[in-house]
């Protein structure tokens, strides 16, 4: 096999056309075995495998820094750089992260998961790396290592990548922003600016002009490497001629291309022509997200970008029946994601009501502010998004949803801990964050029939200020029983430990529950089912017990639980009870699957458990 004897970078350049065909292939049937067996993302990295090839060709990483948006498309970039053998143990605890990871590699710079930033990555870096020269006293400050950016994946629908092409074009310092054009995100990308380069790309004129200009090249004769450059400049040069500066060059950024992703040699000649120019400068590369895989191939909606997929009897599942139940019964009701309608639940809507769904692409800021208009207006915007992405958008949700007070109703999934895709996927801030939004009305669901309860309270009772539903990655708890409005609900009684079981956390504080009764403690539980604003019946209660415990899988410092020993504080200032709060601390946790997580941070019934013992042995002793 070819890739057993590439290594490194530096063995790439030693390969054939015809052993890199090969290499090529031997990479995707590798990629479908380790994807598959372990999860993670396909689509995305069956896509680029010509790209990442070429760019390691021409560029030395990692004196050359090679940067990736949307770090899950670097895949091929691990594979190359050293890493064939965590591949065994993809996305698992102590293994081979699915994003870059500075840990794992000098090739990667930054551990980038959330899209459209790679941009300003690089215009930082490119600064750097002139000041740098001009200390040293460099004759051309522009001159060294080069910085280079894969822009893709849908990235480009993002504001941040704009502000940094931006800045990029008024600084010209630079940086070679390698735009990764497979028209798709996680679904396909809503984009005009895509759209308009596919029309462009697809036009009978330009398809004429490109072969006239590729005839003429071919054609001239090249004699040695430094006339074989020189053609290469030249041939991005007159392509140049023939094509519209579109929009990056509005912004004072090159543009080159459009190229094809799959061609290395023509990859190759694009990148060093790109490495020669001064400034800025875009390479356009089309590429075709799942190549060479049938499956990803024929997924309509997003080639296989992961392999995950909604699963009957999830908290997904059921937001996905309760908001094509709620657009039927109310005609004022319209869904927005930011380019995730299938990983939230939103394509049985869409394809209910089309004119009422809006995919506004990687804009997590645009959507919410969108939607306080469109509440302004009279609708009742629902924002299916997954818990770590919303916190990109905090200040439109606080000013612009909360301080207008307008019922926007947040469905953030994926909400706690994820674990499989690592630090930047745990959804451990939203309530801290929720919480503190004024007016803010917050329902954590404890099982599946509860999603669908708390969707219809949100829509019926919120109406004067935003609100929020948070849930989990993991299977709903086997627990039964709905409750309804802004109540919490009782579990079951005792006299004098009281867990208080937040959202998904519920199971655990049950199951804590049936080991302390069976050890002779008298145990309350409450589902609070909305965290904001607090039943006071619940608060009451719980002031009763001589011991609260409340557990939560989002983070300990200001989160709910904070919220609930602050409140019975003040209800029992003097003889109110103990309280313990159980939650994630203030840390980037590391992969492994969520259930190791929560054991190891001590949020399941056996950390309850002990937490209650600890207490119990405590007060005996001080008791003594």
């Amino acid at each position: 096999m070819i890739l057993d004897e590439v290594q490194y970078p530096k063995d790439l350049k030693k390969l054939t056309p015809e052993q890199l065909e090969q290499l090529c292939e031997e990479i995707r049937e590798f990629l479908v075995d380790a994807v598959t067996t372990h999860g993670g993302h396909l689509g995305s990295n069956l896509g680029v495998v010509e790209m990442t090839i070429a760019l390691h060709r021409v560029f030395d990483s990692p004196d050359d820094v090679i940067l990736w948006d949307t770090g899950h498309q670097a895949y091929v970039h691990k594979l190359l750089t050293g890493r064939r053998e965590g591949f065994s143990n993809l996305r698992q605890e102590g293994g081979l992260s699915g994003y870059p990871s500075r840990a794992e590699s000098e090739h990667d710079w930054v551990e980038n998961s959330h899209a459209s930033t790679i941009v300003s990555y690089a215009h930082g870096l490119a600064v750097a790396k002139q000041e740098a020269a001009k200390r040293s006293g460099t004759a051309d400050p522009s001159s060294g290592d080069q910085v280079v950016a894969v822009l893709g994946d849908g990235a480009l629908t993002g504001g941040m990548a704009y502000e940094g092409l931006n800045n990029l074009g008024h600084s010209q310092v630079k940086a070679i922003i390698v735009l990764n054009d497979n028209g798709r995100s996680y679904a396909p990308t809503a984009s005009r600016l895509g759209e308009s380069l596919s029309r462009f790309r697809a036009s009978s004129t330009y398809q004429r002009n490109r072969d006239r200009v590729e005839r003429f090249i071919n054609d001239v004769p090249v004699v040695g490497p430094v006339i074989e450059k020189g053609m290469d400049g030249a041939k991005a040069a007159l392509r140049e001629m023939f094509e519209p500066p579109e929009f990056f060059e509005q912004l004072g950024v090159n543009y080159i291309g459009p190229y094809d992703g799959h061609d290395i040699a023509s990859l190759e000649g694009a990148f060093s022509a790109a490495a020669d120019m001064e400034g800025p400068v875009v390479v356009h590369c089309l590429t075709h997200k799942g190549r060479g895989y049938g499956p990803a191939e024929a997924d309509e909606i997003k080639n296989m970008h992961d392999t995950s997929e909604l699963k009957p009897g999830s908290y997904t599942a059921a937001f996905s029946a309760a908001i094509a139940d709620q657009g039927a019964k109310r005609p004022e009701v319209v869904a927005i994601t930011a380019a995730m309608p299938d990983s939230t639940g939103l394509l049985p809507f869409q394809d209910e009501f089309p004119e009422r769904f809006f995919d506004v692409g990687i804009a997590e800021q645009h959507a919410v502010t969108s939607a306080a208009g469109m509440a302004m207006g009279g609708l009742r915007p629902v924002i299916a998004v997954y818990s770590t992405f919303l916190t990109r958008a905090m200040d439109q949700v606080n000013l612009d949803v909360g301080m207008h007070g307008q019922p926007v109703v947040f469905v953030m999934d994926r909400a706690g801990i994820t674990g499989d895709d690592g630090a930047s996927h745990n959804g451990v801030l939203d309530m801290v964050l929720m919480s503190k939004v004024p007016n803010m009305t917050m329902f954590a669901p404890s099982n599946y029939a509860e999603v669908a309860q708390m969707l219809d309270d949100a829509l019926e009772l919120c109406t004067a200020g935003p609100s929020a539903i948070r849930f989990s990655k993991a299977m709903p708890p086997d627990l039964e029983g709905c409750g309804s409005g802004l109540s919490a609900r009782k579990i079951r009684e005792g006299e004098d430990i009281c867990i208080i079981g937040v959202g998904n956390m519920l199971a655990a504080a049950d199951s804590a529950a049936d080991k302390l009764v069976s050890a002779g403690h008298r145990v309350t539980v409450w589902d609070p089912r909305v965290v904001k604003p607090l039943d006071p019946e619940m608060l009451d209660d719980a002031a009763t017990h001589r011991l609260v415990v409340s557990i939560e899988d989002g983070l300990r410092d200001g989160g709910i639980g904070a919220s609930i020993a602050d409140s019975l504080s003040k209800l029992a200032p003097t003889d109110g009870p103990t309280v313990r709060v159980l939650g994630v601390p203030t840390v980037y946790l590391t992969q492994a699957k969520p259930g190791v997580i929560l054991h190891r941070l001590g949020l399941d019934a056996d950390g309850i458990v002990d937490e209650v013992l600890s207490w119990v042995g405590s007060a005996s002793g001080h008791t003594q």
